[in-house]
């Protein structure tokens, strides 16, 4: 299964024992606290409407998605980083966030799972595990619009061609892993992102958004559909 889906989709997912988040730092629920990195968000104003009012390294003032979702499915009300030294054998086992370190770090996590409840118990988590993997917005923030290191290498539809290779790659690496409920996220209007109104040096009280970086966004979202489609 992959596919996109609303907050008011959820209810048709059916359960889930776990969730497994895959991604960049839009999804980090705090992996960034425990590896050495300039990019924090373990600081005021982050987590100021966080249960408890504080900063847990995610990249928000408050729950991050994949807490929403997995409180709504009743999984679990947090998603804890798989970093997180004070993670649990039973937060382990209903999963866990690896955004933004990938690979490696899910293999370590079955390696975990397996010594908790066992081969044949870690293989049926991770394959009826809800996986939701959620990459492409700091591509494109960070290294097309801002520094735009890629734009020496890529038109717009070069570079969302390129990172759709290499989400397609991933794609099958988690699949390898055992993974089957597969969600992929799409793009959101980057250019209604703050940081973008930002970077554009527009007056602060006449910021609006950049619709080109908008139109790109739309663009590849429909070319990730197609793509979901031949996956």
């Amino acid at each position: 299964m992959s596919k996109f889906c609303s907050a008011s989709d959820l209810k048709n997912f059916g359960s889930f024992p776990a969730i497994l988040i895959f991604g960049d730092s839009t999804v980090d629920t705090g992996n960034n606290n425990f590896i050495p990195t300039i990019t924090e968000a373990n600081y005021s104003p982050y987590g100021k409407d966080f249960p408890g009012h504080i900063a847990t390294g995610r990249f928000s003032h408050g729950k991050f998605i994949p807490d929403m979702v997995a409180s709504k499915l009743g999984i679990k009300e947090l998603v804890l980083p798989f970093l997180d030294p004070k993670l649990s054998n039973d937060d382990a086992k209903t999963g866990v966030s690896f955004a933004s370190r990938q690979i490696d770090m899910s293999k370590n996590y079955i390696q975990r799972l397996t010594r908790i409840v066992g081969v044949d118990e870690s293989k049926k988590i991770i394959g009826s595990a809800l996986v939701i993997l959620s990459v492409g917005t700091n591509d494109f923030t960070k290294n097309f619009y801002d520094l735009a290191v890629r734009k020496l290498q890529y038109n717009i539809s070069g570079y969302q061609d390129f990172i759709q290779d290499r989400l397609q790659n991933f794609i099958k690496e988690i699949y390898e892993l055992g993974c089957r409920n597969i969600v992929v996220a799409g793009l959101p209007l980057i250019g209604c992102l703050p940081i973008q109104e930002t970077i554009s040096f527009q007056p602060s009280l006449k910021r609006i958004c950049l619709e080109d970086q908008n139109s790109d966004s739309i663009s590849y979202n429909q070319k990730l559909s197609k793509l979901l489609g031949n996956l």
